[in-house]
């Protein structure tokens, strides 16, 4: 008999917020035993029946018999959230930790938009109530920074990894203040217990943003370089020692379905999935330890056709979509195949990279609104919390 199913016991693990308990193993031929994990939608039960199957982790062909018949999973095969996890480090684009708990990421990112967006949800109110009743006496700007690390305090006690928290985009062509800002929100990380470690500190992709990371990258201060449009900026990171990229997939493929009068692309055509594809050859074939994190997701099929990739930050909505597809999905980019590309050195000094980024009007075009959208949400931000210290009686 191949198929051993001990007596039900709970198991602490969770697949999607979903409770599970550990059922048995299945052992195949070569003796290899794997967990399989079935989650149930209620607390209170009585007998297996009364539990619904979720998920099955379990290797292909497996022996159900000794006529080695292959079993119709139907609904038990793994879902496509599920498959990119294995070879793709997913990450939660969202200030709502509520919804990471249901997704299960390792990491999360943040900026002043999504957190503007969260901020001014009903479940979110008391934690900027509370900060701003606790440090009514401190300038605006300080306030902010302090809303921004609570959230990012509050999803490190949802994700097991890091969190990105944002530098002002207002600071993106100082150097010195980028820099500063990022000794700040770091140490109040770590005025609540955080480890460096698990904080990047984001910071635009311009000249004088990557500078600054260079800068804190050198003090253990790890930074996720945001705002990326090109392989000139995402050479000039790497070159820096940076920790991680973001390229905004959806907002390059924006721009191209404008200027091209174009209402959608094939996956293998898209501008923004060839665009990181194009940094994910660079980096691998050249030696970059930068991690590549894919960003500004549209659609599922982006998502897909970059699998593979070190990381990809998915909103809660593609999430979703992700989770509900059983379709079959296998890594995209690998080592192997960026090895094979045809790609080249590039040494960038500054007046070559202001150059270049000049000579693409793409990122020139989408850096610059990217800076100008960030730069507005924090300033609504900014009086999201001002209306907060006018109800306790200050003025900002």
């Amino acid at each position: 008999m191949l198929l051993f199913v001990p007596p039900v016991r709970r198991s602490n693990r969770f697949q999607n917020g979903w409770p599970t308990i550990l059922v048995g193993t299945v052992s195949t031929r070569e003796n290899v035993a794997f967990e399989y994990v079935i989650a149930i939608r209620r607390q209170k039960v009585d007998k297996l029946s009364n539990y619904t199957v979720k998920r099955l982790f379990l290797p292909s062909p497996v022996c159900w018999s000794t006529a080695d018949a292959r079993p119709d999973t139907g609904n038990l095969t793994m879902t496509q959230l599920e498959q990119l996890k294995r070879f793709t480090t997913v990450v939660a684009d969202t200030g709502d930790f509520e919804i990471m708990r249901l997704y299960a990421p390792r990491d999360a990112t943040t900026n002043p938009s999504l957190i503007l967006k969260a901020a001014q949800q009903t479940a979110y109110r008391p934690l900027l109530a509370g900060i701003t009743k606790q440090f009514a006496h401190e300038p605006i700007d300080s306030l902010l920074d302090r809303v921004l690390v609570a959230f990012g305090v509050e999803i490190l006690k949802v994700v097991p990894g890091r969190v990105s928290t944002e530098v002002d985009a207002r600071l993106a062509f100082d150097v010195a203040a980028s820099v500063a800002k990022g000794h700040e929100l770091i140490n109040l990380y770590e005025s609540q217990g955080i480890a460096r470690e698990r904080v990047l500190i984001k910071v635009a992709s311009t000249w004088e943003g990557i500078r600054a990371a260079e800068i804190l990258e050198r003090e253990a201060i790890h930074c996720n370089l945001t705002l990326l449009f090109s392989s000139i900026q995402a050479l000039a990171c790497a070159d820096a020692g940076v920790t991680l990229v973001s390229p905004f997939v959806g907002r390059i493929t924006d721009w191209y379905k404008l200027h091209e009068g174009r209402v959608s692309y094939a996956p293998k055509d898209d501008p923004g999935v060839q665009s990181v594809r194009q940094i994910y050859a660079l980096f691998k074939k050249l030696g970059y330890s930068t991690e590549i994190m894919g960003a500004s997701f549209r659609n599922t099929a982006q998502i897909v056709a970059l699998a593979g990739c070190d990381l990809l930050t998915i909103s809660p909505e593609l999430l979703a979509q992700l989770d509900q597809s059983n379709e079959p999905l296998e890594p995209a980019l690998t080592t192997e195949w960026a090895n094979a590309q045809d790609v080249e050195p590039l040494i960038l000094e500054e007046t070559s990279f202001r150059w270049k980024l000049n000579e693409d009007a793409m990122a020139t075009e989408k850096l610059a609104d990217g800076i100008r959208v960030f730069a507005a949400d924090a300033v609504k931000l900014e009086r999201l919390v001002g209306l907060e210290l006018t109800a306790e009686g200050k003025s900002w």
